[in-house]
């Protein structure tokens, strides 16, 4: 099930929306910023219901 999420690049502070799969549970992945390029390490969190709990984002060095 892929739902749309709004990004927050904690590079340069743009938002961008990306998809995600809910099906696959949860999830850390690396996706470029649609802004500036600069990797963001994103952190899904799915519950058992294939319900979308949370999405974070932060900088691979925090």
């Amino acid at each position: 099930m892929l739902e749309f999420v709004r990004l927050h690049c904690p590079h340069c502070g743009e938002s961008f929306d990306s998809r995600v799969d809910l099906s696959a549970g949860d999830q850390d992945y690396i996706e470029d910023c649609a802004v500036c390029c600069r990797p963001i390490t994103v952190l899904v969190r799915v519950g058992t219901d294939c319900e979308l709990l949370g999405v974070q984002t932060r900088r691979d060095q925090d």
